[in-house]
């Protein structure tokens, strides 16, 4: 059984380009972050230095809760206090909170609203939902089938 591997593998851990990568975010980003103390240091310097999985976690986190539109400060805050951090994830609309919503009028009695952070797109990714939201109505309105599906086959005829 000499030749067996453990159970649990060792940690995981990351370059700072691997990091930057996986976070979605650039390499200056992450050492801004680090340099205003948003980020703990690396262990490791120079090129050797080496990032956890924690660090990884972190820099999800920052990334969404910037992107949802909370100052740094504020980040700061949360991240300072685990409990207040959970809490921040686990609530869906906080009291007081400020949210920025797009709104699309497809149609009469036809409109989409949606918070782009909460629901992890891009701001390209939104318009894209939007378009195809647009395109799909004006097929179906095209389609007058009243909600039956398509029958490509008759339509080739």
């Amino acid at each position: 059984m000499g030749g067996m591997k453990p159970s649990h593998p060792e940690p995981k851990s990351f370059s700072l380009d691997e990091l930057a990568a996986a976070a979605g975010l650039s390499r200056r980003t992450v050492r801004y972050y680090i340099q205003i103390g948003l980020l703990e240091r690396a262990e490791g310097e120079t090129r050797a230095a080496r990032y956890s999985p924690q660090h990884l976690e972190q820099l999800v986190a920052i990334r969404r809760w910037t992107e949802e539109g909370i100052s740094l400060d504020r980040v700061r805050d949360l991240l300072a206090r685990p409990a207040a951090a959970a809490e921040a994830r686990a609530a869906a609309r906080p009291a007081g909170a400020v949210e920025v919503w797009s709104h699309l009028v497809v149609a009469d009695g036809v409109e989409v609203t949606l918070e782009a952070g909460r629901a992890g797109l891009t701001p390209e990714q939104v318009r894209e939902f939007f378009r195809a939201v647009t395109s799909a109505h004006a097929e179906i309105k095209k389609d007058g089938n009243h909600g039956k599906p398509r029958n490509r086959a008759h339509d080739r005829r």
